[in-house]
């Protein structure tokens, strides 16, 4: 009896060294994102904070400035308040196959990122609401541009 648990479990062992020998197809493609890229991200969001701070006209005010180019005609105003953003850096990826859903599905020029950013909302200086979700940002020409929140 134990010549056969033992058989049995080298059978299962060379199975799954056998499994885990395998090509798998594809070409890898590492996220190559420097620190200046990472930077430019980071600061994106401080700007914005540091704009809230200052209120809610420099903030939208900011927030038009830093509108993708290509989607700066596209009619959205942010939502009454100031917005704070709190991106989880560590979640910063490439995300070359998105688009903006405005019914064009057009993919913005630049390199496309997208981090997991905590949004909380704040009118005359009161916290109305906060969400967790995907903020994407485009660097463009040595800059971070965004899609501003518009309001429903």
């Amino acid at each position: 009896m134990a010549e056969l648990a033992r058989g049995a479990a080298l059978l299962v062992g060379a199975l799954l060294v056998a499994g885990c020998s395998g090509a798998v197809a594809g070409t890898a493609v590492p996220i190559r994102l420097s620190d200046s890229d990472r930077g430019l991200v980071r600061n994106y969001f401080d700007d914005l904070n540091s704009a809230g701070e200052q209120g809610v006209e420099k903030q939208h005010a900011l927030l038009e400035e830093t509108q993708h180019p290509d989607y700066r005609d596209s009619g959205c105003r942010p939502p009454a308040g100031t917005i704070t953003y709190r991106p989880a850096m560590g979640t910063l990826r490439l995300d070359n196959e998105w688009a903006p859903a405005d019914g064009d599905e057009a993919h913005p020029r630049g390199v496309v990122l997208v981090v997991a950013v905590t949004i909380t909302v704040h009118r005359d200086g009161v916290e109305v609401g906060s969400q967790i979700g995907s903020q994407h940002v485009v660097l463009l020409n040595g800059r971070a541009y965004g899609f501003a929140p518009c309001a429903a």
